[in-house]
């Protein structure tokens, strides 16, 4: 592993991902064909924040904070910091100390596979984090990671500058080449959902909508009366 600090990586354009975050992570995830998502295990700490930021990778060694303090010195306002670990770490690894020197540079949250300590601290100051555990447990700052590195979250590739969407259904990268398709599919599927919506709202059923009615049939499917007894 390269010990590296990147200064000034290319970033996404705010405005795109501001625009992108709008739609949500399941919108966006869906009109991308189920793509970018960094899996189940990260959960939000908090309810209904919906955010979008441009990543500031972070790698550390488990149990070792050294290079979020680091990174802090990389981040513009936009900016989400994303953090790792060279192997499963839930060590409480950030709290609110951390998101008060964030907080002043303008960062919009924390995305990490680690734990994460102080919540109630974190919830009352609207930092919002989405982590892999809680954890009171401390960590020491001995042992030299990367920022802005290529990382892996959930078997997905995060440059910095990529685009993490987040809220309540999850986290997600969508890689700056990308944003401008993103924008228009998920635009696209929007539109496509709110025509559903309007359906349903007049009574239609999903089978009929959706054409399941068929396949219900051809699966076997088949409808008998109910019978006392």
């Amino acid at each position: 592993m390269r010990t590296v600090v990147v200064t000034d990586p290319p970033r996404a354009p705010i405005q795109q991902v501001d625009a992108l975050a709008e739609f949500g992570v399941a919108t966006v995830h869906e009109a991308l064909g189920r793509t970018g998502l960094l899996g189940p295990e990260l959960r939000p700490i908090q309810d209904g924040v919906r955010v979008g930021g441009t990543a500031v990778t972070v790698l550390c060694w488990p149990g070792d904070n050294l290079m979020i303090h680091a990174a802090v010195e990389q981040c513009r306002p936009g900016d989400l910091l994303v953090v790792t670990t060279t192997s499963p770490c839930h060590d409480g690894l950030f709290g609110e100390l951390f998101a008060t020197a964030l907080q002043y540079r303008g960062v919009r949250g924390l995305v990490t596979t680690t734990g994460v300590r102080d919540v109630a601290d974190l919830r009352a100051m609207n930092f919002p984090v989405w982590s892999a555990a809680v954890s009171a447990q401390g960590t020491v700052k001995a042992t030299a990671g990367a920022v802005n590195v290529p990382i892996v979250i959930g078997g997905q590739l995060i440059h910095p500058g990529d685009a993490v969407l987040a809220d309540d259904d999850g986290v997600m990268v969508v890689s700056r080449a990308d944003l401008g398709r993103a924008l228009d599919q998920s635009r696209a599927r929007a539109e496509k959902e709110e025509a559903t919506r309007k359906a349903f709202r007049d009574g239609q059923l999903g089978l009929d909508r959706y054409g399941l009615r068929s396949k219900l049939t051809d699966l076997g499917v088949t409808y008998v009366p109910y019978q006392n007894g």
